[in-house]
């Protein structure tokens, strides 16, 4: 090793310690995001697939209630549902209930898929509850 290289090992090192924050181990990675953080990032992509599913797959009949079905954003049309909200509504959409074709008709979708769609026709129709 020349000279040189052994001046700019040490020079690089005084940099690196330098510039990091509050004298922190800049090879340390840095902190996972809060649980809360974490949840809240989960929560929205879950709200994004199920508007996608919804669109797909069920508005065709929960924007205008054809068949019975209760009309996404109309509470009172939700009104007198199971008080288990989000497993038996998944349960009916997946299986399919009444009218209600199974998968809203689209069999390709997956469970996942189908059951964040009814996450978010409950997000849309009751704003104010809380979520899992």
């Amino acid at each position: 090793m020349n000279r040189a290289q052994l001046l700019f090992i040490p020079a690089a090192l005084g940099l690196l310690f330098a510039c990091s924050r509050s004298g922190e181990d800049v090879l340390q990675p840095p902190a996972a995001a809060p649980e809360s953080v974490r949840a809240e990032s989960w929560r929205e992509d879950q709200l994004v697939t199920g508007r996608e599913t919804f669109e797909a797959a069920c508005a065709s009949c929960h924007v205008r209630g054809e068949g019975d079905a209760p009309v996404i954003g109309d509470q009172s049309a939700w009104s007198g549902r199971s008080d288990l909200w989000t497993a038996v509504l998944s349960d009916h959409a997946n299986a399919g209930y009444l009218e209600m074709p199974e998968k809203g008709g689209h069999s390709e979708l997956t469970e996942e898929k189908v059951s964040a769609a009814v996450e978010y026709m409950l997000w849309k129709t009751y704003p104010e509850l809380p979520r899992d």
